[in-house]
Parts: structure tokens; C-alpha cells; sequence
């Protein structure tokens, strides 16, 4: 059995109404205090960080086998008062993990998943078709300019990734007009849609996975918000690597972007 560990967000909606309409049978569960949708009213397990011991002995008592993480988490506070026997041989590695980089903390926890024989599978590998193939997916398309700043925005991503800061960025004639931090693509975009001033025109929004990353969790995702993020900053287009970027609700994104006359390219790694 599948256990889908859901977060925030359309990404564990989307999955869990897959593995419905599939009739593949699967544990919806939720870390305290990050509620996720629940459309097709499965049964929920919460579970703590501090007693996260005595959760994977439920998952494996439950005939659990693999695991999905799906959606938005914040970062937890460890309330050492909370933590239960089951949970204490896992709090070294636990708070290892709080206090590392994002793709830090995720090695870490795949490792304790993994440390109790259970195998971390990635969305794309529930839904295949989250991933787009190379292309062009709008009738718009990148001129050399955009090329070229994609060109940019990869290696500035690149670059962001060795120091496990973000996945995105916005590039307009080879200047890089912001980059994501801890805040998130959406802030990135909403802040540059408010001040444009003194800035070039037009631009791209990239977004792509760290280099080193671990596909299996947090793989980057757009979806229809992103691209009329994108349009209120006045970009021209979004580019995302082919592979490693999921497109939610993709019939919705694209014409998305075809009414913001904006082009949404699948560009090849490299």
C-alpha cells in the first residue's frame, strides 16, 4: 500500500483523486497543523514530528510499503516535552535535518523513511503526465532574446542550487531581476510585479531542480497561479526544465498562458 503524506496545496489533491479513480488503494496522512484537501474522504492520519517512531510503525502495521510526499510544509518547531520512545533514536538525525538547507533536510528525512523499510516514490511517478515533454506548449513562442536569457536563468538556478537557496528565477536581457528565496516563487513574482521600476522590459520567469537534488521529493511545480504571477510582472514567458518542473492542472495552465499571451516552454536540461 501507498502512503501519500500530504501537504498544502494542488499537488496532493491531484494525486489523491488519481489513486481513487485507479481503485489503488492508499493512506492519506498529514503532518499537525498543515492541514491537507481531502476530496475523496479518505481516512487521515496526523501524526507529529515528535512522534514520528510510533507513525512509521503504523504505516508499516497498515501494510504501508511506499511513500509520496506531496504539497507545502513549513519547517517544524521539535517540542522535546512531545518526543516519544519510539521517536528518540530518530532526534539526532531529526533535528540534523531541521536545521540543514531544504535539500538537506529532505535527504534526511527520506533516509529515516527509508531507514524503516519503507520506499520513497516521487508524484511523477503516480501521475507521469505532470511531466511535459519538450516543447513549446503554447502557440507563443520564445524568441532568440528569451533563448537567451533561459540560457542565463539555468545557470542561475545552478548556481542557487549549490548553495540550496531556490529553484526560480526572472531574467530580462541577461540581468537577473530576482531570484527565490525562502519566501517562495510567489512573493518573488508579487514583489516584482509592484516595483519594475528602473528595471529592463519583458524577461522570463525560469524555474528548474537544484542540481544535486533528490527528484523523488519537492520536484518544482507551476500551475495556472504561476503564470498569471508571471503576466502581472509583466514578463514575456515561463521556461521550465524538462524533467524537473511538474505542471499542475496543465489544460488549465497553458490556457493560462495563452490568454496572458505569454509562451510556456518545456526547455531540455543542459
Amino acid at each position: 500500500m501507498l502512503a501519500l503524506i500530504a501537504g498544502e496545496g494542488r499537488l496532493p489533491v491531484l494525486l489523491a483523486e488519481h489513486l481513487a479513480a485507479q481503485g489503488r488503494a492508499f493512506q492519506l496522512c498529514e503532518l499537525e497543523g498543515f492541514p491537507a484537501e481531502n476530496p475523496t474522504g479518505a481516512e487521515v492520519i496526523r501524526f507529529r514530528v515528535e512522534r514520528l517512531g510510533s507513525f512509521l510503525s503504523t504505516l508499516k502495521k497498515r501494510g504501508v510499503t511506499e511513500v509520496c510526499f506531496a504539497g507545502r510544509v513549513q519547517r517544524p518547531k521539535l517540542d522535546p516535552k512531545k518526543v516519544d520512545l519510539a521517536t528518540m533514536p530518530l532526534v539526532p538525525r531529526m533535528l540534523s535535518a531541521i536545521k540543514a538547507g531544504d535539500d538537506g533536510a529532505l535527504r534526511q528525512v527520506i533516509a529515516i523513511f527509508e531507514g524503516a523499510g519503507l520506499s520513497v516514490i516521487g508524484a511523477h511517478d503516480i501521475l507521469p503526465d505532470l511531466l511535459p515533454p519538450v516543447g513549446n506548449l503554447t502557440s507563443q513562442r520564445p524568441d532568440d532574446r528569451a533563448r537567451k536569457d533561459a540560457t542565463r536563468g539555468a545557470a542561475i538556478v545552478a548556481a542557487m542550487g549549490v548553495a540550496d537557496v531556490g529553484q526560480s528565477c526572472v531574467v530580462a536581457a541577461g540581468q537577473a531581476l530576482a531570484i527565490e528565496a525562502l519566501p517562495g516563487t510567489d512573493r518573488m513574482l508579487a514583489a516584482l510585479a509592484a516595483d519594475r521600476d528602473g528595471l529592463p522590459d519583458g524577461g522570463i520567469f525560469f524555474k528548474a531542480p537544484k542540481p544535486s537534488q533528490d527528484r523523488r521529493v519537492d520536484l518544482p511545480v507551476i500551475g495556472p497561479a504561476t503564470i498569471r504571477a508571471a503576466a502581472k510582472a509583466r514578463l514575456t514567458g515561463v521556461v521550465i526544465e524538462a524533467g524537473g518542473v511538474m505542471v499542475l492542472d496543465r489544460d488549465d495552465t497553458v490556457a493560462a498562458a495563452e490568454e496572458a499571451g505569454l509562451f510556456l516552454w518545456v526547455r531540455e536540461a543542459g
